[in-house]
């Protein structure tokens, strides 16, 4: 997931590589990743589309696209849970807040950062990186 996060998620498939039925790789991947292979791999295009959007030459409706997500709506909430900021927002302030940081650390010290919530079992939104 972490090399193919444009790719949709086909826990299926990923199950039969493993030989391991859905709803069991499903548990395991929650009992070693802390959340599910869902939320793992929105959370891996969320740090990608975080670093496309720190470049400031695509527009967030590319960066949508670009990370695999194929709802603008969808992707824009996600990313808005996990990041505290709308990718918009992240988009105009990201480049002034890491300018003249090494790329390495400008990903470390923006990577979203996802907490337990009661609402679904999904993350609460952090308080927001760059605000």
């Amino acid at each position: 997931m972490d090399r193919e996060y444009a790719q949709p998620l086909d826990v299926e498939a990923l199950a039969r590589g493993v030989h391991m039925s859905a709803g069991h790789l499903s548990r395991q991947f929650r009992a070693a990743y802390g959340e599910s292979p869902y939320s793992y791999l929105m959370t891996r295009r969320i740090e990608r589309a975080m670093a496309l959007l720190r470049r400031g030459d695509l527009s967030v409706t590319e960066v949508c696209f670009a990370v695999g997500c194929s709802s603008l709506g969808t992707f824009s909430t996600r990313f808005t849970e996990l990041v505290g900021v709308p990718p918009s927002v992240y988009r105009r302030d990201a480049a002034a807040a890491t300018e003249g940081l090494p790329a390495c650390l400008a990903k470390q010290v923006t990577r979203p950062i996802r907490t337990t919530s009661i609402r679904n079992g999904e993350a609460a939104a952090p308080e927001p990186h760059l605000a």
